[in-house]
């Protein structure tokens, strides 16, 4: 089965067990999660890089590591 078959299928399966007023609800809610994590991620990407690059700008990285020894 290809990804798009099982997601076929789930929907399939979600609409029996559920019903289409339903299933439609939920779909909407997971869109909608599905929404604010991206925007979440997205917020944090840029605050970490903008982050590392005051950091670097400051001198506090001058992009030389020190290797980890194991004990």
């Amino acid at each position: 089965m290809g990804f798009g078959t099982e997601i076929l299928f789930v929907l399939m399966l979600g609409l029996l067990l559920l019903g289409p007023k339903q299933l439609h609800t939920l779909l909407g809610h997971m869109a909608r999660a599905k929404a604010q994590f991206e925007e979440a991620s997205r917020g944090f990407k840029s605050q970490l890089a903008a982050e590392l690059d005051a950091a670097h700008q400051d001198g506090k990285t001058d992009g030389s590591h020190e290797p980890v020894v194991d004990q």
